[in-house]
């Protein structure tokens, strides 16, 4: 570690000078875990144009989906102090390809399904309330209120893999499993509906992390603030200019081989690109 300090001694001015013990102000993580989830059989609910077209479609084909939002709740466990119980509901954008005759062209649609989990995590205790001098957006410009002393949990997920969707027909209405957001809602084209002669049911894969988080004071050693080296550059107002300092996109011209794509480069499937047909 010695030698590693030194290295960098020799470049970085900021790093020649002694360190000194500083207490910052940090979120500590107490607990987490990790979980691989196969969904299946989520029912997609729609807008009452996209159920119709359901209604009368003879196949399904899934194209795509993402996390629009998830809401995630902590409650203290009963007679098990230090954990919290720790509840999570995902809203996933679901893209399908909607055939309404056998060998037509698809109508791609996009519509809801919904998921719930629990998990418990050890996030340590604490009696004291807090309190915080942050300003509220309002106009009476007041304090932020008193929180409860629980752990903060956050939920990580990444992109959710497309497995299957199938198409039921005849399939009794069933009621939406929770209340659905309105912003979940505009993202699919508005008002969902529980009602229609045909179903959607759709398999996803899931990956993700979770974590019980506290607010913590701890001691690091500290070189000096971090002040930026680099000037700002500004724009030009000529067009030409800023055009030729771009490169050249080579790439744009020679289409990659499967073998250089990447998980990054998958068409991603959000509320624009693939918004409900009215």
């Amino acid at each position: 570690m010695a030698e590693t300090l030194d290295a960098r001694n020799t470049t970085c001015d900021t790093c020649s000078k002694t360190p000194e013990p500083v207490c910052i102000d940090v979120m500590r993580v107490y607990d987490s875990c990790s979980d691989k989830d196969c969904l299946k059989d989520l029912r997609v609910y729609f807008t009452d144009y996209n159920q119709q077209l359901i209604d009368n479609a003879v196949n399904v084909r899934i194209k795509d989906t993402d996390v629009i939002t998830t809401y995630v709740d902590i409650e203290p466990v009963p007679f098990h102090r230090g954990f919290y119980s720790i509840d999570m509901t995902f809203f996933f954008n679901v893209c399908l390809d909607v055939f309404m005759t056998p060998g037509s062209s698809p109508q791609q649609i996009s519509g809801v399904a919904v998921f719930s989990k629990k998990a418990i995590l050890y996030g340590s205790e604490g009696s004291v309330r807090t309190f915080s001098s942050e300003l509220s957006c309002d106009e009476f410009d007041t304090q932020k209120a008193v929180k409860r002393n629980l752990p903060t949990a956050s939920v990580q997920v990444a992109r959710p893999i497309a497995l299957s969707a199938k198409l039921k027909h005849n399939c009794s209405a069933c009621p939406v499993p929770c209340k659905i957001p309105s912003c979940v809602c505009e993202c699919v084209g508005g008002e969902l509906t529980c009602t229609g002669t045909n179903s959607v049911f759709v398999t996803i894969g899931l990956f993700s992390i979770v974590q019980l988080k506290r607010n913590v004071q701890v001691m690091v050693e500290s070189y000096d603030f971090c002040i930026p080296e680099k000037s700002c550059v500004t724009s030009s107002d000529n067009p030409c200019e800023m055009f030729s300092r771009l490169d050249f996109p080579t790439n744009e011209f020679f289409p990659p081989n499967v073998s250089d794509l990447t998980g990054d480069e998958t068409p991603a499937c959000g509320c624009s690109s693939c918004a409900s047909v009215d």
